[in-house]
């Protein structure tokens, strides 16, 4: 299996190691190796990021929705300004774009632009969702997967594929290695949203799943050898 664009989902969490908060330098340069040898192999890559290393504004009732989902979208531009930095300490041309204006720091996302960035080899960083409250990065990397014409979605996570439950609860969890998008939503299996999940579907989107923290998955995967789950379409 070959993929010429992938577009890869990392969690804010992903990037602050053991931490927890902030962001893990090691740990974001072992990212960036993988991405640079996919590169060099030709593969297009697009990267969004959570936000989740600062802000989960979902858990706050002191905040309302709105303002905390901007909070939220603001937080996922600045992972997306570090880890572009750190690609491009590891020698690779980087964009971030977002679907508002944050003045010289990013530049407006279209279409266009972002086929341009592609075919000069940029890696692009797809930052700030959607732009608009109520809707997770599931559905801003599902968005834009299906506007760039992208072959996959890689999902980086701390759980080696999708399970029938939870195996940090169940040690009996069954692995699935294949599994269709309607049965992740017949069955709540929650591999992304479920707005991302319908969306994938209506527009053959598959994904795939692997653990991010097993040595050189991200790499592998880009190559199309997925150690994880493959969510068919």
């Amino acid at each position: 299996m070959k993929w010429n664009r992938v577009l890869l989902k990392l969690s804010g969490e992903a990037l602050a190691g053991p931490k927890k908060t902030g962001f893990d330098e090691d740990t974001v340069k072992e990212v960036a190796r993988q991405v640079h040898r996919s590169v060099e192999a030709g593969v297009e890559i697009g990267i969004v990021i959570g936000g989740g290393n600062f802000w989960r504004g979902r858990t706050s009732s002191a905040i309302d929705r709105t303002k905390a989902d901007q909070i939220g979208m603001l937080a996922t531009v600045m992972n997306c300004i570090y880890v572009s930095e750190i690609f491009r300490n590891q020698g690779m041309k980087t964009e971030i774009l977002t679907p508002f204006s944050c003045g010289s720091m990013t530049k407006p996302f279209s279409k266009d632009l972002a086929n341009e960035c592609f075919s000069q080899g940029k890696i692009v960083f797809f930052a700030g969702g959607t732009g608009h409250p109520y809707f997770s990065t599931d559905t801003g990397i599902t968005l834009r997967a299906v506007e760039m014409d992208a072959d996959v979605i890689l999902l980086a996570k701390s759980v080696d594929g999708v399970y029938d439950s939870d195996p940090a609860v169940n040690p009996d969890a069954r692995k699935y290695d294949t599994i269709s998008i309607e049965e992740v939503i017949a069955k709540k299996l929650a591999v992304v949203d479920l707005t991302a999940s319908i969306m994938c579907m209506e527009h053959k989107m598959p994904m795939a799943v692997f653990d991010l923290n097993e040595p050189g998955a991200i790499a592998d995967a880009m190559q199309g050898k997925i150690n994880g789950t493959i969510v068919t379409v």
